[in-house]
């Protein structure tokens, strides 16, 4: 029973009104979340209670100092703005002592719920993709200003694809797992491609690509779409805010969401980059960004679907030559699937630039 499992968490927030019921929401793959219902002055109030996987996150307190801060940033522009922010930012719901995580074994943590809006994990209606778009454009816009400097990285070298190409180098010369000898094809594949896929590290390095805030999951799964008026209502899932570059952000959501097939199909005649839906996102999202995003950073756009596409095919193919120690497999080759998926997204990416880059020069 669920109950069970969180009973003892339960009391040490300050949840309004009364317990009524729990139910596990399994559509996340990192946290173990609930959403949580409360009886209070003759209403039911929604709550979402997560614990944090310290596997992936190993400061906890960092990830929600990051978060804090920026759900505060957020939330004063849209008071600014003269915008309710009631359901327009995340609210952390502090726990009995004040502070935003309660750990007892591990480490909890609790929001308001959303209500009335749906995160979708696959688009249902073209115009949800557009309003993705806009509201991760939004997110980097409302959070131009911010120090993205001051901010803690959860994941160390998260997208330095130079330091996770030289990991993929030393798991190809370890061969723990003994798969070397029949990924030939892929391995050279790699190669061809290892001073793009740095490409855009060393600008950053440079500084002729700016610093900036960045979501780094921009997957649609992670922005709440308002059930009565299909308009995007909030960015959700901050655990991986963190300094970066924009083109991360812009890329990993064409990359996931205007893909033609799922990341692990493994007939790779059905995959293929959906010029419709590219470009509906990338109209909602340079609707937002354009005006703040540099000439240069809006240029490189599509660098940043490619660099994010080979970068997690080099991680798939990574994790499959070690083993499969990072990523959860369904089967022996699971992450070889994958890891071709990604090749085979990111070799149509490459025959359609020019239709890409002209789409983006015509904003």
């Amino acid at each position: 029973m669920v109950y069970n499992q969180i009973k003892h968490i339960l009391p040490h927030f300050q949840f309004e009104g009364f317990y009524v019921s729990a139910c596990e929401v399994h559509s996340g793959n990192i946290n173990n979340t609930y959403h949580l219902q409360y009886a209070s002055g003759g209403a039911i109030r929604h709550y979402i209670l997560q614990s944090v996987n310290t596997y992936v996150f190993h400061d906890p307190y960092a990830v929600m100092e990051n978060i804090e801060r920026i759900t505060s940033h957020l939330r004063a522009k849209f008071l600014a703005a003269g915008e309710d922010p009631s359901r327009r930012v995340l609210e952390i719901i502090p726990t009995t002592d004040g502070r935003s995580l309660f750990k007892n074994g591990g480490y909890w943590r609790a929001y308001r719920y959303i209500e009335n809006a749906t995160a979708y994990d696959t688009i249902t209606r073209p115009m949800q993709f557009e309003q993705a778009g806009h509201a991760f454009g939004e997110f980097q816009r409302l959070l131009c200003d911010f120090p993205a400097s001051e901010l803690h990285t959860t994941i160390p070298d998260f997208h330095n694809t130079t330091k996770r190409f030289y990991a993929f180098v030393r798991a190809v010369s370890e061969d723990k797992a003994g798969r070397v000898r029949e990924l030939e094809p892929e391995i050279e594949f790699m190669f061809d491609r290892r001073r793009a896929m740095g490409s855009i590290v060393r600008e950053l390095d440079r500084g002729t690509l700016p610093l900036r805030v960045t979501h780094n999951d921009t997957k649609i799964n992670n922005v709440m779409i308002d059930n009565d008026t299909d308009r995007a209502v909030c960015v959700i899932d901050l655990d991986t805010v963190m300094p970066g570059s924009a083109l991360y952000d812009y890329g990993d959501a064409i990359r996931f969401g205007a893909s033609t097939a799922a990341e692990d199909e493994e007939d790779l005649s059905k995959i293929a980059l959906d010029m419709d839906k590219f470009a509906l996102f990338t109209r909602g999202f340079l609707s937002e960004v354009d005006g703040f995003l540099t000439p240069h950073e809006i240029d490189l756009l599509p660098l940043g679907m490619r660099v994010i596409t080979c970068e997690l095919a080099m991680r798939f193919l990574t994790d499959y030559i070690e083993g499969d120690l990072y990523f959860k497999v369904k089967s022996p080759h699971h992450n070889l699937i994958r890891a071709r998926a990604q090749m085979r997204l990111l070799e149509d990416m490459e025959a359609k630039a020019d239709a890409v880059q002209a789409f983006i020069d015509r904003r």
